[in-house]
């Protein structure tokens, strides 16, 4: 029997394939957040979704009693068996760790895999609203420092950019674009090319800061529906993810979510009607058919 790189080099010459992308994420199985909610929408925009999961949640911690299954111990191994198959990615897409451990395992993922044509983005997922999220410490929060300077693409909330940065965190009141502009180029200074702050409200809409050197920065919002849902991060990130790995700008990309934020609106006004509680998301799969 030959040898496996023969046998996947022979494959690659007469096999094509979609764009692919690894997604280093938590899988929640209920709540509609994380990599369920990532993995449909990257699907739906044609890319190929390679899950590596960080922890295992039945719930979301939004959730008062969520049981939670953290998943370092198989991420080397899982990673190991990826190289042994020679498995290759056009991008890769980090969010939830939970450990100083798990953020050196995908360090080194993404030294070992990336190429000069592998798009890297990283959700520095670690809080909101001023604080940081109960499971997260600062010592934590510090390793994931050192995930910036390999992104091409970073989307934090006002939260994570503040703890990235160290710098106080803005309130609703304290945000305008000049500050929003001065906070992106520092990120952007760490290495990132493309920097979108998430879940910015303002007045009566709720959007992303988009921000890209060279270019000129945006605001892209939609009008409020409701209160605060969980969830709402992750259907932005899989869009941009899917977006961006697929091979469309960052411009292309942004208008691709700004064409999309009527389906959104409506799978939003859909999830109002089903009174849905904010722990359990947005009701997405409404609009996914029409990525």
């Amino acid at each position: 029997m030959p040898p496996l790189s023969s046998f996947y080099k022979l494959w690659g010459l007469v096999m094509k394939r979609q764009k692919r992308v690894a997604l280093v994420n938590d899988i929640t199985g209920f709540g509609r957040c994380s990599m369920t909610v990532e993995l449909p929408i990257v699907s739906a925009l044609k890319v190929e979704a390679c899950p590596l999961p960080t922890a295992l949640l039945s719930v979301h911690t939004a959730f008062p009693f969520p049981y939670i299954q953290d998943q370092t111990h198989i991420m080397e191994p899982y990673i190991e068996n990826w190289r042994k198959h020679q498995v290759t990615f056009d991008g890769i897409s980090t969010g939830f760790l939970g450990s100083k451990e798990q953020v050196a395992i995908v360090k080194k993922f993404i030294q070992d895999f990336s190429t000069d044509e592998t798009v890297v983005i990283v959700d520095p997922v670690m809080g909101d609203w001023g604080k940081l999220y109960a499971s997260y410490t600062k010592e934590l929060s510090e390793e994931m420092k050192h995930l910036v300077p390999l992104a091409d693409v970073i989307t934090p909330n006002l939260t994570e950019a503040s703890y990235l940065l160290d710098i106080p965190y803005l309130s609703e009141e304290e945000i305008t674009m000049e500050r929003l502009e001065k906070i992106a180029q520092a990120l952007a200074d760490k290495g990132p090319k493309q920097v979108i702050i998430t879940g910015i409200s303002r007045e009566e809409k709720i959007g992303n800061f988009v921000y890209e050197k060279g270019e000129e920065s945006s605001f892209i919002g939609t009008k409020k529906i409701g209160g605060e849902r969980s969830g709402t991060g992750d259907v932005f990130t899989g869009i941009i993810t899917g977006s961006i790995v697929r091979g469309d700008s960052l411009t292309t990309s942004v208008l691709e979510i700004q064409s999309l934020n009527h389906r959104y609106f409506k799978a939003l006004a859909y999830t109002e009607t089903l009174n849905l509680p904010p722990a359990q998301g947005i009701a997405f799969e409404e609009f996914l058919t029409e990525l």
